[in-house]
């Protein structure tokens, strides 16, 4: 990550041929020929004076090449109307993971200031994994926490809108993303630095390296607990989270219903096999709450997930009902645990937040005591 400089111009093509031009005077080591001549460029991205791309390398290449990125970067900064360029190393074929250290679980760590880690994860897609990482890291945050939220889904970032952020992150001395602040929450995510409705068209390798840029060139500071909302499914990006982070536990997202529950039990075996432990399962849209008479109806059967801890050994930590008032919640960027205090569904997150914080146990400070109370 560079410095920014002034002025924000929209990412039109002729910014994009200046970037490219200025990209292609920037040589391979003990070569004339260019970044964008040698196709070593990938996944350009722009938005507002933000710049982020990858370099294609082989990976025995990574240290003679790690200049020449640094060279790229400063390149695109020196184009008028640039503020931000973040490039990352994108391998074709991923590195090993690096080792443990003999007679330890602990793994080299991308985030050396926080004290525990929870990965919030589910094995597919649409079952309400993103609002219940915002609503939990709000919710540990309101009981005294130092808390991060980093949103490391690169292709469908949602944590912008629930968490209403519409500002760009700024650059620190020494050239790292300053997290964005929410409702108590630090807060980072790609989707701050490129537009809601660009399609992010990256392979493995790039989506690898930017993940690990949102841990290694932010600077989070000292923060009692970072929630990680993963991307869905069990591919490369858990895996380079779970092996770059020491994960303190991870939170499994389902819905009730058999066919969400199978994926769920996938994701649960892929975090047993890089040993990160299992805090729990939430069951989320539990059973339906209408608005106006109370009524409750199990839309997508109930208790499924509650049979699945049972069956595989892991606790159980929350049954979310399906309620309007949490999604419009999360489409207005105020979590539930912030716009409806007082209501049934926030004491839900509130009391899965706390058995969470008892899961993770001394890595974090204890709760606060409230005199008079």
């Amino acid at each position: 990550m560079t410095s920014p400089t002034n002025g924000d111009v929209p990412a039109t093509l002729p910014l994009e041929n200046t970037i490219r031009a200025a990209l292609d005077r920037v040589t391979l080591p003990q070569s004339s020929q260019g970044l964008i001549a040698a196709g070593r460029i990938e996944g350009l991205v722009m938005r507002e004076g933000n710049v982020v791309f990858g370099i294609s390398i082989d990976p025995k290449e990574a240290t003679l090449m790690e200049p020449v990125r640094k060279a790229a970067e400063a390149a695109v900064l020196a184009v008028p109307g640039v503020r931000s360029v973040s490039a990352v190393l994108t391998a074709e074929r991923g590195a090993a993971a690096a080792p443990r250290q003999p007679g330890t679980n602990a793994r080299p760590s991308l985030l050396p200031s926080v004290a525990a880690v929870v990965a919030v994860a589910s094995g597919k897609g649409g079952v309400g994994k993103s609002t219940t990482a915002a609503n939990l890291a709000v919710a540990l945050a309101q009981s005294g926490l130092k808390v991060g939220l980093l949103d490391a889904d690169i292709f469908g970032p949602s944590a912008p809108r629930m968490m209403g952020i519409t500002a760009r992150p700024e650059l620190n001395a020494e050239k790292k993303l300053i997290p964005l602040q929410a409702h108590g929450v630090s807060v980072m995510s790609i989707g701050f630095l490129v537009a809601e409705d660009n399609a992010m068209i990256w392979r493995g390798p790039m989506v690898m390296g930017a993940l690990e840029q949102l841990m290694r060139d932010v600077a989070w500071g000292p923060l009692d607990v970072m929630v990680i909302d993963m991307p869905p499914g069990t591919g490369d990006a858990q895996l380079t989270i779970a092996q770059r982070v020491p994960l303190a536990g991870a939170v499994i997202v389902s819905t009730p219903q058999d066919i969400a529950l199978l994926d769920a039990r996938r994701g649960i075996a892929m975090f047993r096999k890089v040993e990160v432990p299992i805090l729990g399962i939430v069951e989320n849209m539990s059973y339906f709450l209408c608005p106006n008479c109370g009524h409750r109806a199990d839309i997508f059967s109930h208790g499924g997930a509650h049979k699945e801890a049972d069956t595989l050994g892991v606790p159980f930590l929350a049954e979310i009902p399906l309620e309007p008032a949490i999604r419009e919640a999360s489409d207005g960027g105020t979590p539930l645990v912030v716009s409806a205090p007082d209501s049934q569904s926030a004491a839900l997150y509130r009391g899965l937040a706390e058995k969470v914080r008892a899961q993770i146990g001394a890595a974090v400070r204890p709760a606060p005591t409230i005199r008079g109370v």
